[in-house]
């Protein structure tokens, strides 16, 4: 999440932000040494794609089986009984669901749209700004389908309860845990 224009940082890596404007920066006109890795700047971006294809894939995986999960609801016996509330947040969650498939498969059309045009600084880049986004929209999509399943089974205050520590736990593991992880690599590296 915090990694975008931190080079050598390890997973994550993207270019700096002056490094590749339009993906014609020096990193791809001029390879330069990675100091750390001993690998050029077009071997890191190459590695840094990698490494974001591997985030895409798991994301994508989780996602599509939760969105299986959403779609088999309406054909439930169950789903009549549900009230105005509860299917609207059914069908936001659905529309989410499609929404972050949509934004993860944007970066398939991307890499075809720039394949070929020596420009993956900004495949890089954009994929990168992709990647936070459909976390979040991820985490609401979680949240959302607990507080479904929690209002059905226990009632409003179970489930509000249950998806609120769901969200601070999201907070704490995909926000905080990693910047403080990332502050203290900064301060260790000088």
């Amino acid at each position: 999440m915090g990694a975008a224009g931190q080079e050598g940082a390890g997973a994550g890596d993207t270019p700096a932000p002056g490094d590749s404007p339009g993906g014609q920066g020096p990193s791809e006109r001029h390879p330069r040494r990675d100091d750390r890795r001993g690998e050029s700047g077009n071997q890191r971006l190459d590695r840094n794609w990698q490494e974001m294809l591997q985030e895409l894939r798991v994301m994508q995986a989780g996602i599509q089986i939760l969105a299986g999960f959403l779609l088999i609801l309406p054909f439930q016996r169950r789903f009549e009984e549900l009230d105005d509330l509860q299917v609207g947040v059914y069908l936001c969650l659905l529309c989410l669901s499609v929404l972050i498939q949509a934004l993860l498969l944007s970066t398939v059309t991307l890499h075809r749209a720039l394949f070929g045009l020596h420009v993956k600084g900004t495949l890089v880049e954009h994929t990168a700004a992709i990647i936070p986004f459909a976390t979040a929209l991820v985490g609401v999509v979680l949240a959302g389908t607990l507080w479904l399943v929690f209002d059905i089974v226990l009632g409003r205050t179970a489930s509000l309860v249950v998806a609120g520590v769901l969200l601070a736990l999201e907070a704490i593991l995909w926000v905080a845990y990693p910047l403080a992880l990332r502050r203290r690599a900064l301060r260790q590296r000088g």
